[in-house]
């Protein structure tokens, strides 16, 4: 892997096809240092602040592939996606092999508008990507649920990501994520995770024959996801403290450059990259399947559970490069959603009223209360808070994306709300019910949405899409303990909400009879 240290700050980046057309770039507009996109970083070294990957779409190296029309581009990228999906070749990178992206399915479907492989130092570009076929994921109208939490019909939509390979919407991340790995040479992964990221980290590193180190807190995560990485092979290190722990220990461990270790958590700027094709799903699918809604495939509202807050940053800069590349003309507003428990952005965003401030025309560029934020957290730690809720994908106390998310909340005109852990799961009993079941965390922006509405922040008639980030089978555990009222090992002592919608097993005797009267069989 390459030294992180052999690059110095101001060099553009050089070599593959993207040249100096694509670089790293810190966030903090009074430091802006700039970094070769082949250099590992997790910070800016110059100030400390989280860095983007940047483009120079008009760069030559570039511009002959930037999208002029938006509508054009997603019936292509759709046209990809069916070409991918019917090949009877698997669009995966073999161990050792040169990968290939099959016709571009899913994520890379979208590849013009995250460009950053063509940079490969070995000049590879389409080959260095890796792939597990992630991304096909539904945008889903959700008639009879809108009803339910006061939304006018035919304008609520449910962006599932639980059809991804390894479950979640982390795949999305993890392919560029594994691609830029991959580029630099890296061999050994790791990263911190409540769940979803440990999963999707084994299953691509599993792909690639690389090393895996998964570090969880003790007791902090769900059975269904640890299965997961478990299966795929990745060495597990419960470490004892929470997640903030963990992920401070495994940044200590990868910021060291003689240890070789690739950090794949999302403070990876390349993570965020795979994740900002969330969006252009959801702008391809509005456009071309329900064009008598939404006919610029805009949405009013994107909500999102916040959790590190990594799919609001991405979200963020997904459209604010489709909006300098003139794509779109307006952006969606966003709802981040915390779980009461773990409201940290909720408490800085509302409560001490910290914002993000840009400065000059570049819209990624900008600053906020750094002190506040650092005197907030001293103060959590004085109390010893820690995250607590059912909701185990953001259970977390420190989001390492939080300057990106207040970026993503200024340029989105964004608002910040958190239910409580009963409401999760009232809500998340009531997705299922309505034929598209979700993990806990998912649920969140569902609920959120029930507050935005009776607080009259949404509107009814507006056009609102809420993602759902992960599959409901990776927390069996709090779907059971709910419909049956019996506390699983996830749930732990965390409060059980009433049971509005459980559907709770009817015990019934051997008896024939019995069993059709239980029926309801004559």
């Amino acid at each position: 892997m390459s030294d992180p240290a052999a690059t110095n700050p101001g060099t553009r980046a050089a070599g593959g096809g993207g040249g100096g057309a694509v670089r790293q770039r810190c966030i903090n507009a009074a430091c802006a240092a700039d970094y070769p996109v082949d250099r590992v970083l997790t910070a800016c070294p110059a100030c400390g602040e989280l860095v983007d990957v940047v483009y120079e779409f008009g760069h030559p190296s570039l511009a002959g592939g930037v999208p002029r029309d938006l509508s054009a581009f997603l019936n292509h990228a759709a046209e990809r996606s069916v070409r991918s999906a019917v090949r009877s070749d698997p669009a995966v990178v073999a161990r050792g092999g040169a990968g290939g992206i099959g016709g571009g399915g899913g994520v890379w479907s979208f590849r013009e508008l995250l460009p950053f492989y063509l940079a490969d130092p070995q000049g590879r570009t389409e080959g260095a990507i890796v792939t597990v076929g992630e991304g096909r994921t539904m945008l889903q109208r959700a008639d009879e649920l809108a009803r339910c939490v006061g939304h006018s019909s035919g304008r609520l939509f449910l962006q599932y990501e639980g059809f991804n390979p390894s479950g979640s919407f982390k795949d999305n991340g993890m392919t560029a994520g594994f691609t830029h790995a991959r580029m630099v040479g890296a061999s050994t992964v790791a990263c911190a995770s409540t769940g979803n990221t440990s999963a999707s980290l084994a299953l691509y590193a599993s792909r690639c024959g690389m090393r895996a180190f998964v570090f969880i807190g003790e007791g902090k995560i769900a059975m269904g996801k640890l299965s997961q990485a478990l299966d795929y092979g990745a060495t597990t290190l419960q470490i004892g403290g929470d997640f903030d722990a963990c992920l401070a220990r495994v940044r200590q461990i990868a910021e060291d450059p003689a240890n070789g270790v690739y950090l794949l958590n999302s403070v990876n700027p390349f993570r965020l990259e795979g994740q900002k094709t969330i969006m252009f799903r959801v702008l391809r699918d509005l456009m071309l399947d329900h064009a008598h809604v939404v006919p610029d495939g805009v949405p009013d509202w994107i909500v999102v559970p916040g959790g590190n807050l990594g799919n609001c940053s991405a979200f963020a800069k997904a459209f604010i490069e489709l909006r300098s590349l003139g794509l779109i003309r307006r952006v969606p507003r966003l709802a981040v959603v915390n779980a009461a428990g773990a409201r940290t952005l909720d408490r800085i965003y509302n409560d001490m009223r910290v914002r993000w401030s840009s400065t000059g025309a570049d819209p990624l560029l900008g600053s906020y209360d750094r002190e506040a934020v650092r005197a907030e957290y001293a103060r959590m730690d004085s109390a010893n808070e820690r995250a607590r809720t059912i909701a185990s994908a953001i259970e977390i106390n420190r989001p390492v994306n939080l300057p990106k998310a207040l970026r993503a909340l200024h340029e989105m005109n964004g608002v910040v709300v958190s239910v409580d852990d009963r409401c999760i799961l009232e809500h998340k009993a009531l997705v299922g019910r309505f034929g598209c079941g979700c993990e806990p965390a998912s649920a969140a922006s569902v609920a959120g949405v029930r507050r935005l509405i009776g607080t009259g922040v949404i509107s009814p008639d507006e056009t609102v899409v809420c993602v759902l980030t992960g599959h409901q089978l990776k927390d069996p555990d709090a779907t059971v303990g709910y419909h049956s009222m019996v506390r699983g090992k996830s749930v732990g002592d965390l409060a059980i909400p009433t049971g509005s919608f459980a559907n709770r097993p009817l015990r019934v005797s051997e008896d024939l009879g019995d069993i059709k009267r239980a029926m309801g069989l004559r």
